[in-house]
């Protein structure tokens, strides 16, 4: 093999990247990992239902760990985007934003999504920490707490209905977007009060320990925890799209349950790509089984 040819290219170093990439290291394949550093789980600060982290986790520690141990089996690592994938005949080409051309026998995509994140003042440093986005993953946190819903339209709105499992004292602050009378018509029933504002910045002590916000107008409004929704999140599956993959109208991709194979030969994709429930042990076990296919694909291939 060429210096730049592969047995497989994994596109996104993230939760399901990783650990797909760990486990075609130990079948001793030949794997180049392709990311730009920019990926969810960089955001955030503590995942706290994951086996074996009692204390929580996070995802910045979770990367580190996954790259180190990949790196032992012999997985290459490069910072860069990836512009452009094709598909000729048993070859795969992808090419990168620097002019870097990787070919491989086999492609998986796992480049995940994208969080909108309005800009809102010291609002980075409290994610994952005082402000969540997963009800199923953090609405533990915020139990029996006042909690202000930092979100947009329906998206927020629904959020806001979810949390009240776990708290009834929520205030909605609708960033932007409009909300439906129907819904307006939950809230009031559920006791959430809706404050229609722009959010200007988040009101922290110790810098991540969440407090409250103020708005444009000037105003504070004060809470112990935060929950983010404000929809519009971006799905990275423009490769995908390129490729010929079967696409949901939500621009998730579609793939085989069982083998995480894309309706495309030999391109397989795994996580936050892919239409699941968005969690890291879900992406994990999507990485792994999405390698073990990979691999048996090599294996009948290289007979």
């Amino acid at each position: 093999m060429s210096k730049n040819t592969y047995e497989c290219v994994i596109v996104g170093a993230g939760i399901a990247g990783l650990q797909a990439a760990i486990q075609l290291g130990r079948y001793m394949h030949k794997v180049v990992v392709i990311d730009s550093e920019d990926g969810r789980s960089n955001l955030c600060r503590g995942y706290h239902n994951i086996l074996g982290w009692p204390d929580g986790v996070s995802g910045e520690t979770l990367r580190e760990l996954g790259k180190k141990q990949a790196s032992q089996y012999g997985i290459e690592f490069i910072k860069d985007f990836v512009i452009e994938a094709k598909k000729d005949q048993e070859r795969i080409t992808v090419k990168t934003k620097s002019g870097k051309t990787f070919e491989s026998k086999t492609l998986l995509l796992s480049a995940g999504i994208k969080d909108r994140i309005p800009e809102i003042k010291n609002i980075n440093p409290c994610l994952g920490v005082s402000i969540y986005v997963c009800p199923d993953c953090d609405g533990y946190e915020v139990r029996n707490q006042r909690v202000l819903l930092l979100g947009s339209g329906k998206t927020g709105a629904n959020l806001a209905l979810t949390l009240t499992y776990w708290t009834d004292k929520i205030t909605f602050i609708n960033h932007d977007g409009e909300v439906e009378p129907s819904l307006l018509k939950e809230l009031k029933q559920k006791n959430i009060d809706v404050i229609n504002e722009e959010i200007d910045g988040i009101i922290t002590e110790n810098e991540s320990d969440f407090k409250g916000v103020t708005l444009k107008t000037g105003q504070t409004v004060h809470g112990e925890k935060g929950f983010i929704g404000f929809g519009g999140n971006a799905v990275h599956s423009e490769l995908a799209k390129q490729l010929g993959v079967e696409r949901l109208e939500n621009k998730h991709v579609l793939v085989d349950p069982r083998t995480k194979e894309t309706n495309i030969t030999n391109v397989w994709a795994a996580g936050d790509l892919i239409a699941h429930s968005e969690q890291v042990t879900i992406a994990m076990a999507d990485g792994c089984q999405a390698a073990i296919w990979i691999h048996k694909r090599l294996l009948k291939n290289n007979k």
